[in-house]
Parts: structure tokens; C-alpha cells; sequence
């Protein structure tokens, strides 16, 4: 082989190297030992999240190895976030912890799970988890605290996206719990089950733009907030409706269940509703029973507005 042949051959090697290099995995692991120079595998970890991410394929899991702090997030392609095993922490002192905001492609889908989100420091972090766009967001077996804004604050802005919540802490956030605020464009479906929304100053505030949102809130409790426990403000047409059903709500500074505006709904089954400063309250909009309720013990005791009409599905 010529000298000239040879350099061709040594070069398409480099270049082939390089490109495996820097080829996305569908897993990544991080570490409080790694290295965000390293490929993020299982034995060359990298150091953070973002570090992480830009190694880790769309739709792609990171996991981290041990215990750590490994800082915030801004995630734009669909991922999934752990720390099965271990205390995983993003620590997020004057920012916002996750951030979503995935505009393009389709299943726009992120998973946090295993995750101590945590916003402490000499400035408090934001918000937890900001969701701005993507198609849904799952958040499973996390803590969330010390944030000045919320701990989630959920407000896609252009399309219908969902939000889960399951076996989470939410707690000793400035503002709010969880706030969830469609933009002129979006639609909300909430679940949140088996939650704890704790310590905030309102537990969970829900308010609608323009489109018909849905919350349901299952199984949790929403207890010691400073201000009310749930509150649901609607003044549009389109309206929002919240199913709270076998949780409890107490010890909360304001009012346990409260809607406002003409369109804001709450529907109640089978809930206790104990030691609020205010049990109930609906000056405008809809509070209605489905029965069950253990209502008693709080300072006011306020009333539903009704029984609640069953649809015939």
C-alpha cells in the first residue's frame, strides 16, 4: 500500500473512532465521582445531569450510581431521569431544578423518578419541575422542597399535556405545592396520587386560560399549608374541574377546598376534611359532594354547594 493509501486508511479509522465516541446511548449512568468529559457509561460516568443528557438518545434513561448532587436541568428531548438505588439529588440554589420545554417530534414524554429535587441554598432555587412544552410528564417516587416559587408548576403552553404524580413529597415551597396554569394554547390532564403537598403556602392552586382542564387528586394529603389546600380559580368559560376523592385535607391555614370564579369546580368524595381555618368555601363556582365526606373540626366549617349529578357513563 502507498504512503498516500495508507493516510487515507489511518484517517477513516480516526474518524470512525471519533464517531463512536460521540455516539448518544440509550442509557447513560452518572456518578459524584465521574467526569462530564467522560462517555457516561456504566464504568466512565459523567459528573451531572447536563452532562449526561447531550451523550444520552432521545427517549434514553439516565441513572445515577450513588448518592450525589448532580445540579439542574433543562431537558428538551424526551428522557428519563432515576436514581433507583440511591439519594439522587438536583440541587438547584437560585435557578429552577427540571425545566421541560420539548417544541418538536412526538413523544415528547419525561420521566423523573427517585429524585430529591431540592432548591436550598444562600438563594432558593425557582421553581422544582417547570413544564412549559412536551406531551407529558411523569413524576414518581420524588421529594420536592425549598423552592421560592412552586415545587411543580405545570404550564404547557400550546397542547394538551398531562402530568402524573405518584408517591411524591412536595414540601416547603414559598408559593406554592403544585401550580397548575395552562397558557393561552394548553390543556391540562392531572393526576396526582398517593402524594404528599405539605408545608407550602397554598398546596395545590389550579387556574385556567382559555381551554377545559382537568385535575384529579387521589389517595394524598394535603395538610399544613399556610394558605388554602386546594383551591380552584376559573373565570372562563371553559372552566376547570378538580376530583378530589379519598385524600385528606387538613390543618391548612386558609381553606381546605375552595373554588372562585364562575367556572371553578371541585368535586369531593369520600375525603376527610379536618382542622382548615376554613373547611369549605365557594363564593363562586361549583363545591359539590359526592357523599362520604368526613367534614368536621375545622375553625369555620363552611358547606358544599350541592350534591354532585353523576354523568350516566
Amino acid at each position: 500500500m502507498s504512503i498516500r493509501g495508507l493516510k487515507y486508511v489511518l484517517a477513516g479509522a480516526v474518524m470512525l473512532c471519533t464517531t463512536s465516541l460521540f455516539a448518544q446511548a440509550t442509557r447513560t449512568w452518572v456518578s459524584g465521582v465521574g467526569d462530564d468529559v467522560n462517555p457516561c457509561s456504566r464504568t466512565a460516568p459523567c459528573k451531572t445531569w447536563a452532562g449526561a443528557i447531550s451523550k444520552t438518545a432521545s427517549g434514553g434513561i439516565i441513572d445515577a450510581l450513588d448518592p450525589g448532587g448532580y445540579g439542574a436541568l433543562t431537558i428538551t428531548k424526551p428522557i428519563t431521569i432515576e436514581g433507583n438505588g440511591t439519594l439522587a439529588s438536583g440541587l438547584a440554589s437560585g435557578t429552577n431544578g427540571f425545566v421541560i420545554n420539548i417544541t418538536t417530534g412526538t413523544n415528547r414524554d419525561v420521566v423523573l423518578r427517585n429524585l430529591l429535587i431540592n432548591g436550598s441554598g444562600p438563594t432558593l432555587g425557582i421553581n422544582g419541575v417547570r413544564f412549559i412544552a412536551g406531551d407529558s410528564l411523569t413524576i414518581e417516587d420524588c421529594s420536592i422542597e425549598n423552592f421560592s416559587g412552586s415545587g411543580i408548576d405545570f404550564e404547557p403552553a400550546t397542547n394538551v399535556a398531562r402530568l402524573n404524580v405518584l408517591r411524591t413529597t412536595i414540601t416547603q415551597n414559598v408559593t406554592n405545592g403544585i401550580l397548575i396554569r395552562p397558557g393561552v394554547g394548553g390543556i391540562a390532564r392531572v393526576s396526582i396520587f398517593d402524594t404528599d403537598v405539605v408545608k407550602n403556602t397554598t398546596g395545590i392552586l389550579i387556574q385556567d386560560v382559555n381551554n377545559p382542564s382537568a385535575i384529579s387528586v387521589m389517595r394524598s394529603r394535603v395538610s399544613n399549608n399556610t394558605s388554602d389546600g386546594i383551591f380552584a380559580n376559573s373565570t372562563t368559560a371553559s372552566g376547570i374541574t378538580v376530583l378530589v376523592e379519598s385524600s385528606e385535607v387538613s390543618h391548612n391555614g386558609g381553606v381546605g377546598l375552595r373554588t372562585a370564579g364562575a367556572n371553578g369546580r371541585i368535586r369531593s368524595a369520600n375525603n376527610l376534611i379536618t382542622g382548615n381555618s376554613t373547611g369549605l368555601s365557594a363564593p363562586a363556582g361549583e363545591l359539590c359532594t359526592f357523599g362520604n365526606n368526613r367534614h368536621s373540626g375545622n375553625t369555620t366549617q363552611g358547606a358544599f354547594t350541592g350534591a354532585c349529578v353523576p354523568s350516566n357513563s
